[in-house]
């Protein structure tokens, strides 16, 4: 009478394959993942910049005129984003407008206390403020996921 033995286990190359079938699907969760964390930051920058057009909309009703910035350089985007700040909280309807922007997109991160903070968009870039008299409405910009102003990733309200 003859005896089989069993061999009981996994060769490398079964072991091989699942490692590699695991890591083609961590790459692809990752890939999903990182794409709905961009979009729903991208859907909160929408909604930053509706307050913000609703704030300057009514500091424009209180004023007539909307804060000049003429400026298009994006180096001065924080003392361009402090500006923004300081007019609209002059206004008491821009102001209750702008209470309602998240609190972690308004921080102070580099003046002292008597300065205004500053925006940030969700990424954690301050957003740039521009308007020039005789345009329709303000341009807001925010640098976007890459973090650099100039480049084709930006997020105006204009567009």
């Amino acid at each position: 009478m003859k005896r089989y033995k069993y061999k009981y286990g996994v060769t490398l190359v079964e072991i091989l394959v699942v490692v590699a079938i695991i890591a083609m699907l961590a790459t692809i969760v990752i890939g999903i993942a990182s794409r709905i964390n961009d979009q729903s930051k991208e859907r909160g920058l929408e909604s930053t910049f509706s307050l913000l057009e609703s704030a300057l909309q009514e500091y424009c009703e209180g004023t007539g005129k909307f804060p000049e910035q003429p400026e298009k350089n994006y180096a001065n985007a924080l003392i361009h984003s402090e500006y923004l700040y300081r007019e609209l909280d002059l206004m008491p309807e821009s102001r209750k407008i702008l209470g309602r922007i998240t609190d972690s997109l308004v921080k102070n991160e580099y003046g002292t206390i008597d300065t205004p903070p500053e925006i940030y968009d969700p990424w954690g870039t301050v957003l740039d403020y521009g308007h020039v008299a005789g345009d329709n409405f303000p341009e807001l910009v925010s640098a976007g996921p890459d973090k650099i102003f100039g480049t084709a990733d930006d997020i105006s309200n204009k567009q």
